[in-house]
């Protein structure tokens, strides 16, 4: 026969997961606001950073959620 008890009963792996899935939409926010951001930026920027707007046409066009 068993006994159960409540720590026995209590899912150890949610506050993992959920520590994951805060992390992910954070990565997500992050790379569209990045993104958004870039494609603001003046030719003189992009010049400065070595970037083309074909290169930020490219990064800009992702999903949020392709790094």
């Amino acid at each position: 026969m068993s006994t159960l008890t409540q720590n026995s009963m209590t899912n150890h792996h949610a506050p993992g997961l959920i520590q994951q899935i805060g992390d992910t939409l954070h990565v997500w926010h992050e790379r569209y606001r990045n993104r958004r951001e870039l494609s603001n930026w003046t030719a003189r920027d992009l010049h400065d950073v070595g970037l083309s707007w074909t290169d930020i046409a490219y990064e800009a066009d992702k999903p949020f959620w392709r790094a």
